[in-house]
């Protein structure tokens, strides 16, 4: 690809420049899937889609919100649920990122949790090693009722209770998952984070609606790019998701996007353009109101 994007300086980067320290550009990437109800075709289709990230220097990639299964049934994760460290899905993670020496985001996997008929639903981030370096506990936990439409994400998940940040070659992270996007104070106590990640599968009567000025307003109000892999299309149990992955940068432009079906969206950070811009527009040192 030759497209450029223009930052709010008027500076132009390829989306495609190569990645140097001297620079200081470095490569993300979105996956995005319509996951089914059988993981091991779920896990080859993101093996396909990470390879090709990383064939366009992508340093982290993330995978959509149950990337390893979207069942017939919101039951069906129950029964592939694993323990922290163990199991195909955590395991598939571990070695994929460890082959391409990448950092990668698992953007949801089915964890036990302390509840017998529920799991966590957990956000998996490795090293270029492999190493489970972070996990977070989805905390907002998605219902919604409209038409035909019914979802009640408590029935079969237990809520996570912490916030989550983790260091990374190509800057700070801060997790969040899906349904968190709706509420702005877990961003807040991030603190300042360079790249905020929203893995999700927004439906496609929610998403239409308010996806993109969602994941563009965090990205205005924290200052931060936003890396947001989404499940985009029809799934077995018959629900629609709404896709349109994307990666927006810290003033709000769209730099990548994958409005429908498997993919990937690829773009550049560039943490000194971060930080002028923080300089310019110093708005997370203004505020004056605080949570207690």
């Amino acid at each position: 690809m030759s497209t450029r994007v223009r930052s709010a300086f008027g500076q132009e980067w390829p989306r495609q420049a190569s990645t140097t320290a001297r620079s200081g550009v470095t490569r993300i990437a979105a996956v995005q899937m319509a996951s089914g109800p059988n993981v091991e075709g779920n896990l080859n289709e993101a093996a396909r889609l990470i390879a090709i990230a990383a064939d366009q220097g992508a340093q982290l990639v993330a995978l959509p919100e149950n990337f390893a299964i979207m069942g017939v049934a919101d039951e069906d994760k129950l029964a592939v649920r694993e323990k922290q460290g163990e199991g195909p899905i955590q395991d598939f993670l571990s070695a994929t990122a460890r082959r391409h020496k990448l950092w990668l985001a698992g953007g949801s996997v089915p964890l036990e949790s302390s509840v017998e008929h529920k799991v966590r639903n957990s956000c998996m981030v490795y090293d270029g090693q492999g190493t489970l370096v972070a996990r977070y506990d989805k905390i907002h936990l998605f219902g919604f009722e409209m038409g035909g439409e019914s979802y009640r994400e408590e029935r079969t998940i237990e809520s996570g209770r912490e916030v989550v940040t983790v260091d990374s070659p190509v800057g700070r992270l801060g997790l969040s998952i899906c349904y968190d996007l709706r509420f702005p104070e877990i961003y807040r106590a991030m603190k300042e984070v360079d790249i905020i990640l929203v893995p999700s599968a927004f439906t496609e009567t929610t998403g239409k609606a308010h996806w993109e000025p969602l994941i563009r307003a965090r990205a205005i109000e924290n200052l931060a790019y936003v890396l947001a892999p989404a499940q985009g299309g029809y799934h077995v149990s018959g629900r629609e998701t709404h896709g349109d992955s994307m990666i927006v940068d810290p003033w709000g432009v769209v730099l990548d996007r994958l409005p429908r079906g498997s993919g990937v969206v690829i773009a550049n950070v560039n943490l000194a353009y971060l930080k002028r811009l923080r300089q310019s527009l110093p708005a997370l040192t203004h505020r004056t109101i605080h949570q207690c």
